[in-house]
């Protein structure tokens, strides 16, 4: 297939699939739950987190997960206490336990309240230039960030693994996923829009199994392994077809993956 015809097929696959029907079985339904922007990134931030595994029962741990914050997350992480979490204490979702989910909540409530910070945006953007040709010091910078020991001594250790970072070869799915939430236009009612410091055009495709497969397809990846660099070769490809919008093709080879079974 040449590019140009390439090009076509993509791009009306990803008009077909970036629609609002699209959202009711993805991760992408719970911050949609809400409409005040606070709410949309910490609903939408645990929502990637906890997205892997079964779409289905990621969406169950997400509902159950926000019960106990009584359906208000920016209302509970700017005003818990020790007492608020013990109801949490036996919370799950595969390796995500309630000591990953503490941390979590100490960084959020840091965040907003006692750096007063009006969005979670900042906590990627004042890693990145205008310059960055995409958010690779954006996400290295968060999860420095995330786990500062100046700031919290008593870090868990385990819950490093629930925030992935391109210094350590992670193709950083879920995180990249979650950046393509708040910074992509809302336009087509999907993705938020939220974040303007953040350039669509530094956006890398999130990368798992069904896209790196379709991708291969492609052409568009032939790095073997489905690591920090093979997100980097995917999204400079797309980013050919596109510049300004590379991401938008994560709906084509998502749904081409996932729902096509290509």
């Amino acid at each position: 297939m040449s590019e140009r015809s390439l090009s076509a097929f993509l791009n009306k696959k990803a008009d077909a699939y970036e629609q609002p029907d699209f959202i009711a079985d993805d991760p992408i339904s719970i911050p949609h739950l809400f409409s005040a922007p606070q709410d949309i990134e910490i609903a939408g931030f645990f929502a990637a987190i906890l997205a892997w595994g079964n779409r289905k029962s990621i969406i169950n741990s997400c509902k159950r997960l926000l019960q106990l914050m009584d359906k208000a997350p920016y209302d509970f992480v700017m005003n818990f206490e020790e007492a608020d979490l013990k109801p949490m204490m036996h919370f799950v979702h595969r390796t995500f336990n309630a000591t990953d989910l503490f941390h979590f909540l100490d960084v959020l409530q840091h965040h907003y309240k006692t750096q007063k910070q009006p969005s979670l945006q900042t906590a990627f953007s004042r890693h990145l230039q205008p310059a960055d040709a995409t958010v690779e010091p954006a996400l290295a910078g968060f999860r420095r960030s995330f786990f500062d020991a100046k700031i919290f001594p008593h870090y868990p250790v385990r819950t490093q693994k629930h925030i992935a970072t391109p210094e350590r070869k992670s193709a950083c799915k879920r995180l990249n996923m979650y950046l393509r939430w708040m910074v992509r236009s809302n336009k087509r009612g999907v993705d938020f829009g939220l974040w303007k410091d953040i350039s669509p055009s530094q956006l890398i495709c999130p990368l798992d199994l069904h896209v790196a497969r379709v991708a291969r397809h492609f052409n568009l990846l032939q790095r073997p392994g489905n690591d920090w660099q093979a997100a980097l070769e995917l999204s400079e490809h797309l980013r050919q077809l596109d510049p300004r919008d590379p991401v938008k093709y994560d709906f084509a080879l998502f749904g081409l993956g996932v729902i096509e079974k290509f």
